[in-house]
């Protein structure tokens, strides 16, 4: 007899096999049904005298009865134990013939020579429709936790009243216990371990000769968390809590059965989160002979709640996104589309060579606001791509000088009048970088530079190549900017309190901080309002040795 087998093991499983919560039904080997347990006559909606002597086909669709009838001749040709966790998915029907999607687990016993079969048939419909849905599901499954332990709890009330069961009980009660999906764990009333399954040994680690009759669950419980514990019920109940094994089970002492989260700690030292649901064991005078904890590892539930939360905060941060977009664009694009339906109108009245300077000044405004838009989409093409983590760095070699002098042929065509560039540079002029990135944060720094500051005032580009870095300098004379926005700079579509009407859409300096991090930059800025502004970016390890 295994040890995890008691002189009353067979009242205990008689009992288990009635007031077990999920569907049981015993098949000799021609697929007769000889026993159906209450919750399994429950789910099909029959009475028992309805069932026994039926075939198993009667609980299963007509359209699958050919294909069953072979895997049945199959299965006892080749008898094989499927533990809980390896069940099919399948349908089943029925006494009102609707169908039920339910998950089936095989075991088989002999008795006298012949091969009797038992099927452990779970109601999974909820759970197939609510996949998609985790945070449902998770409280799905505590009412229905809650609901299987008060079941279970009048079950072990039972249990100590029930009488023996026959010989074919005890092949049954082990196939129950060893294949069962959850860990089960039964103590004494001093909290000695008496019963430890099959499935709680895969998942702690420990044989089952290492801890019957040996060891408390305090072995595998963390014990930072018992202390944790301890406090919150000596807080709750105003008593004083002497050993770890009676944190565990001081609720199921006072009759609370409540599912509750914990850490075990696996024989190699690894720990994995466990929803645990405890009970007292009382025999029939009401006082307490044992405890059972039922606990099932949900370490995938706990990492599917993880990647909820990170896609709900990403949603939650596109949403922001769009809606800022939104605003912006409403704003941004009607100035520019304005100017060109009005330019566009204007031209169309001038009819004369006299009139070549006017349409020559609308012309411009309309390549002026063409190119305003097209900065604004190129800024939001380029965030996306920056939140959907599109973008590759390309290292390449190039001359910084020759770059930076191409960027400014580019750009002082959209200068203010008056407006001059002066740039300086020292040190190695070859530079390995990405040059489209270096491009584009260059351009916009020098862009917002002129932007901000007045027409006679300078704009100042200075780079340095040393000690295997490149540091680069946009200097203006402009507003400047204070020091509680300077916080924010790098911000999405964040804007400075002074700058008014002056054209932005509070994306440029986000997308160069974004840029220059992908280089190993970092990005510093010294302002005074009135008085200008200076960004700053260092390079590291960009240097071509000579």
């Amino acid at each position: 007899m295994p040890q995890t087998i008691t002189k009353k093991g067979p009242k205990h499983f008689e009992a288990f096999f009635e007031y077990a919560t999920m569907g049981i039904v015993i098949t000799d080997r021609l697929g007769t049904i000889t026993a159906v347990n209450p919750y399994a006559l429950k789910e099909f909606g029959y009475r028992l005298n309805e069932l026994i002597g039926q075939k198993i086909e009667i609980l299963i669709p007509a359209r699958f009865h050919t294909k069953h009838s072979q895997y049945h001749l199959t299965y006892m040709d080749k008898l094989v134990l499927r533990r809980m966790g390896i069940g099919l998915d399948l349908r089943a029907l029925k006494k009102d013939q609707s169908e039920i999607d339910v998950e089936i687990s095989l075991s088989n016993y002999q008795v006298n020579g012949e091969s009797h079969v038992i099927a452990f048939i779970n109601n999974i419909t909820l759970r197939k429709k609510a996949e998609s849905k985790i945070e449902k599901l998770n409280n799905e499954l505590e009412a229905t936790v809650e609901l299987r332990t008060e079941e279970l709890k009048k079950g072990l009330e039972k249990l100590e009243n029930s009488r023996a069961a026959l010989e074919d009980m005890l092949a049954f009660q082990k196939a129950v216990v060893d294949n069962a999906g959850a860990m089960i764990i039964a103590t004494d009333e001093r909290g000695v371990i008496k019963l430890f399954n099959p499935e709680a040994s895969f998942n702690i680690g420990y044989l089952q000769s290492e801890v019957i009759d040996l060891e408390t669950p305090v072995l595998f419980h963390n014990k930072i968390e018992i202390e944790q514990k301890r406090k919150a019920l000596e807080n709750e109940f105003g008593v004083k809590i002497e050993s770890d094994f009676d944190v565990l089970v001081e609720k199921a002492k006072r009759n609370i059965h409540k599912e509750e989260q914990y850490t075990y700690i696996r024989k190699d030292g690894n720990p994995f989160p466990v929803s645990l649901t405890i009970s007292s064991i009382k025999n029939k005078d009401g006082a307490i002979t044992g405890f059972l904890g039922i606990a099932i590892n949900i370490t995938e539930r706990k990492k599917a709640e993880e990647v909820l939360q990170k896609s709900l905060e990403k949603e939650k941060d596109l949403n922001e996104l769009k809606s800022a977009f939104v605003s912006m664009a409403s704003h941004e694009f009607r100035t520019p589309l304005s100017i060109i339906q009005s330019s566009a109108y204007l031209i169309e009245k001038y009819s004369s060579t006299k009139d070549q300077h006017s349409i020559e000044k609308h012309i411009h405004h309309i390549i002026s606001s063409v190119n305003m838009l097209t900065e604004i989409l190129n800024d939001f093409l380029s965030l996306s791509k920056i939140e959907e983590r599109k973008i590759n760095v390309t290292l390449t070699n190039f001359n910084i000088k020759h770059l930076v002098h191409r960027i400014v042929n580019e750009i002082t065509s959209t200068f203010q009048k008056q407006q001059c560039i002066y740039y300086r540079h020292s040190g190695p002029v070859e530079v390995i970088m990405d040059q489209t990135l270096l491009k584009h944060i260059i351009h916009n720094l020098v862009s917002n530079a002129s932007k901000f500051s007045p027409a006679q005032k300078a704009i100042e580009i200075r780079t340095a190549c040393r000690n295997d870095q490149l540091l680069l300098s946009v200097k203006d004379h402009g507003i400047g900017i204070s020091k509680d926005d300077q916080q924010h700079l790098m911000e999405r579509f964040f804007r400075g309190a002074n700058a008014g009407n002056i054209q932005g859409n509070g994306l440029g300096l986000h997308i160069v901080s974004k840029y220059a991090e992908l280089m190993q930059g970092v990005v510093t800025c010294k302002s005074e309002l009135d008085k200008g502004t200076e960004f700053i970016i260092t390079f590291t390890k960009i240097i071509k040795q000579p």
